[in-house]
């Protein structure tokens, strides 16, 4: 049962299991991803959503920071001898482990921080939980996947733990991921379309690209793309 509490300064502070989710003295910039955390459907997220039972119970930590150019987004490149979605850009994040708790009651929050942790190497005592999304689903891994998102209150040191689990881990301005000459649409062979992002040497599709899509869509900050403009990315991964 999550136990809620007003902060001192107006914000927010809830406990789910043990994990804390928190709105206390954010920047105003992410007030419009607070709102979206607690309004959203999954409906609106995707139209890929989990199955009544089964699953691989999973979590991802989309974290924004502020860097040298504004609001900015963690992201790493999967390692790309991987089994499954080897070589793609995607949110730090993995399956929950029986340490991590129920999956209904904080431990994709656990999950979240500890995969970052453990991939990215940042100091999980410097992020701020703010929002948990409703969970979605990754039909060509069974993965059913909550997205929890983060404020990097504290920034700290990030790189590859594992090489041959992560190629390399980078920040994304969020001005880049709205800017309309980096968007475009990828079509499956299945006839299946998804947003691409094309950002610097890093092609963001997928899952990833989906909840980012969405994410600037309903908290305001999407502009205007050409949604007619294709890119071909490797599906295979």
């Amino acid at each position: 049962m999550a136990k809620r509490m007003t902060s001192a300064c107006g914000g927010e502070v809830r406990r789910t299991g043990g994990a804390e989710v928190s709105t206390e003295g954010l920047p105003e910039w992410l007030d419009p991803l607070v709102q979206v955390s607690e309004t959203i459907r999954p409906q609106q997220l995707s139209r890929f959503l989990p199955p009544q039972e089964g699953g691989r119970q999973s979590a991802v930590l989309v974290l924004f920071g502020e860097g040298e150019r504004g609001p900015e987004l963690l992201l790493l490149e999967r390692a790309g001898n991987l089994r499954s979605h080897a070589g793609q850009p995607s949110f730090p994040g993995g399956a929950l482990d029986p340490e991590d708790g129920d999956p209904a009651d904080g431990g994709p929050v656990r999950a979240a921080l500890r995969e970052a942790e453990e991939e990215t190497g940042l100091d999980a005592s410097g992020v701020q939980v703010f929002g948990v999304l409703p969970r979605l689903y990754i039909p060509v891994s069974d993965f059913v996947v909550t997205p929890v998102l983060g404020w990097w209150r504290e920034p700290s040191p990030v790189g590859p733990v594992d090489p041959r689990e992560t190629a390399r881990v980078f920040t994304v301005p969020v001005s880049e991921l709205t800017d309309p000459r980096n968007r475009a649409t990828a079509v499956h062979p299945s006839g299946h379309q998804g947003p691409v992002f094309s950002v610097g040497d890093a092609v963001v599709w997928g899952f990833t690209a989906g909840v980012i899509d969405r994410l600037l869509h309903y908290a305001g900050w999407e502009r205007p793309w050409n949604r007619e403009r294709q890119v071909p990315v490797d599906w295979r991964g």
